[in-house]
This record gives C-alpha cells, sequence and structure tokens, in this order.
C-alpha cells in the first residue's frame, strides 16, 4: 500500500463523515459563502489527489503526459484529465500492487464484451462504503433504518463483481437484514432473473413495516408485470421507499421512468415522492441520487466529495446551462484508481447537478440489466 494515498483517504473519511454532519444543518446549499467554501476545499482536495495519482498510477500518468498535463500545470479540478471508461478495459488503473487487489468490480454488459475492472483491497472497499452511507441515507430519509429491505437483486455470493450488489448487500449489513432480502438469481448464460414469489412474499411479509425496496428498472418492471397478471395491488406502508437504478437492455420491455414509477405508485402502493433513482458505474465509489423535480425533470446530483461536468464532445468545454453533453465525473473517493471519469452517457446540465438521458449513440450497451457473474 502506498502510504500517501492512504494518508490521503482518511484525510477524505473525515471530510466524508464533517459533510455527512452538515447535511442535518439548516445551511442552505443556496448560500453563496457555503458554495465558495466547498468549491475552494472540493478544488484543494481534487488537485492533491490528482498529484498523488499522477505519481502512483502509471497507466494514468502516461495518459496525462499524452494531454501535457501534469501536476505543475493544474490549477483547478476541471483542468485534470478525466479518462474514458472505455481505457478501464484495457489497462489496470490503479494504484494498487498485483498482489493487493482482492476485488474487482466489472462494468455490465453483455458476455461478448470485455468488462471495465475496478480493483479494491480492504482500504479502498470501506472508503466505498464510507462515501455510499451518507449520500443514500440523505437522499432517501434512511436516517432510523427501521423498515424491512427487499432487494430485486441476486445476492452477493452469485454475483461478487458487481458494484451495485455490493452496495445493497452493505445496506443489508446496515439493516442488519439476513442474506434472503435478496429475490434474483442468475441463470445460465450470466443473466438476472427474477423470483417473482420470492419477491412478493418479502412485500407482503411484517405487513405494518415501512419497506426499502432496491432494484434495476428491469427488475420492477418483471415484478410489476407479474403483479398485474394477477390482479395484486399492495398498499405499502407508509414511508415505504423505493430505489430504481435504470437499466433494461433487452432483459424486459422497456419503460419511459415516468411510466415505471406510475406503475409503482398503482401497483405498490408508493407515492411518488417516496420513489427515487441513483446513478453509479463500477468505475466509480459515489452515487448520484435524483433531487427535487424541475417540473417532470429528475436532476441527478453526486455527494459534495464528488463533481458532475456536461461537456461538449467537440470541444471539451463545459456546456451552458441547459444544453446537452457528455457526463464527466469527478469522484474523490476514487482514491487508489481514477478520480477523473469520462462517462459514456447524454446529460443536461441543470446547476451544479444534471438530467441524465441516457447512452451516447453508438456505445457498446452497458447497465445492470445485463450483469454478469
Amino acid at each position: 500500500m502506498t502510504p500517501e494515498l492512504s494518508i490521503f483517504a482518511a484525510r477524505l473519511r473525515e471530510h466524508i463523515g464533517f459533510c455527512a454532519e452538515e447535511f442535518s444543518q439548516p445551511v442552505t446549499v443556496k448560500d453563496p459563502a457555503w458554495i465558495q467554501h466547498a468549491d475552494a476545499e472540493f478544488n484543494a482536495l481534487a488537485i492533491m489527489l490528482f498529484t498523488l495519482q499522477f505519481v502512483h498510477n502509471e497507466p494514468y500518468r502516461i495518459i496525462c503526459r499524452a494531454r501535457a498535463v501534469t501536476p505543475d500545470t493544474v490549477t483547478h479540478w476541471t483542468q485534470i484529465p478525466a479518462v474514458p471508461t472505455t481505457a478501464f478495459k484495457e489497462l489496470a488503473l490503479t494504484s494498487l500492487p498485483t498482489g493487493q487487489r482482492s476485488h474487482v468490480f466489472h462494468s455490465s454488459g453483455t458476455t461478448e464484451q470485455r468488462p471495465s475492472r475496478h480493483f479494491h483491497n480492504a482500504e479502498s472497499l470501506a472508503l466505498y462504503e464510507a462515501s455510499l452511507w451518507p449520500w443514500l441515507e440523505e437522499n432517501l430519509q434512511l436516517t432510523n433504518c427501521d423498515g424491512r429491505l427487499v432487494c430485486l437483486t441476486p445476492s452477493a455470493d452469485r454475483t461478487p463483481h458487481s458494484s451495485l450488489v455490493h452496495m445493497f448487500d452493505f445496506v443489508r449489513r446496515k439493516f442488519g437484514a439476513a442474506e434472503n432480502v435478496f429475490s434474483g438469481q442468475v441463470d445460465a448464460d450470466g443473466a438476472w432473473t427474477l423470483n417473482v414469489d420470492a419477491a412478493i412474499n418479502a412485500l407482503t411479509e411484517h405487513k405494518d413495516q415501512p419497506k426499502l425496496v432496491l432494484g434495476t428498472a428491469f427488475s420492477f418492471v418483471h415484478l410489476l408485470d407479474a403483479m398485474t397478471k394477477i390482479h395484486l395491488h399492495l398498499n405499502l406502508p407508509a414511508h415505504t421507499r423505493v430505489l430504481e437504478t435504470g437499466g433494461y437492455k433487452g432483459r424486459s420491455r422497456s419503460l419511459p421512468r415516468d411510466a415505471l414509477h406510475r406503475l409503482i405508485t398503482e401497483r405498490l402502493g408508493v407515492p411518488p415522492e417516496n420513489i427515487h433513482c441513483e446513478y453509479g458505474m463500477s468505475e466509480l465509489s459515489s452515487q448520484a441520487y435524483d433531487q427535487p423535480r424541475l417540473g417532470t425533470t429528475r436532476v441527478f446530483q453526486f455527494p459534495p466529495w464528488a463533481r458532475a461536468r456536461v461537456i461538449s464532445p467537440e470541444s471539451s468545454r463545459e456546456v451552458a446551462e441547459g444544453e446537452t453533453g457528455l457526463l464527466q465525473v469527478f469522484d474523490l473517493a476514487n482514491v487508489f484508481s481514477v478520480m477523473a471519469i469520462q462517462t459514456e452517457d447524454l446529460a443536461v446540465r441543470r446547476g451544479a447537478g444534471f438530467e441524465l438521458l441516457g447512452r451516447a449513440p453508438a456505445v457498446e450497451p452497458r447497465g445492470c440489466s445485463l450483469m454478469t457473474a
């Protein structure tokens, strides 16, 4: 382990803890003084981490030098070179020595595609978990964690390379729930399926307790279609939360997000304000959640230790408010890999957040709907 990166990771965990405490404070993120302080702090941490990754991550250093960018030339985090997600398929973009790579998350996709690889060890996984919980808790209002957990995915032992299932399994451990909360399965070709009967049983057990229901969009479609077929309506208890993570790619019929959420309300009895969306990927360690709507628009935002930019594919410059471009993410929790990630997703710039449009044209299909074990 590189001591300098471990020291930074410890400092970042303190920073995350401090940010989590601020979530409950009355200071609004629209306060100019708060925004200025947060931006300055993020910039300082980002430049510090870039310097460490330039030194200790050889493939990334080669990419940066090819773009004529070094720590000596960077004065703002927006100047840090972003690595395309496709590079994670070809390069070991990690500072971890081979012998310390105890875990790897793969991007989802068809079995014919070579997956991206995000290497981890115990220390980086601990940081991943420290990053995911406060922002999830804040956005889904899970302070008391007193509900029942229902996961529409396979369990972690069946999908050891899925960052999404690792996330769900960490939530399970926070809830103190048993492993049988997972009602998903893995079929012979590695695709995820849903045990509908198990999912319905989990939703109808302990009928007076709120539920936290986690799943991909296609798993919700399988569940809701099965409920429609048998004319089943549930009225899940107040304070039930639903988190859907997107993803179809041929594993079910595709629905516009609003239509899917209307079905969730109709069949599960969960009001729209309690249905949340998550944006994440195997190459990241932090997740974005949708914020209060602007009309029918869902605006995603990352936690204070990550930033999103929407850039023009022609000029690589940030687009204007309301314009469309490619999404970049700068994630400080990616300490031992690469902080700056160029995604293949189209987005609209919405203030400090973004409206997600989907994959850019001519990009390989990927997403939790095609996850392989």
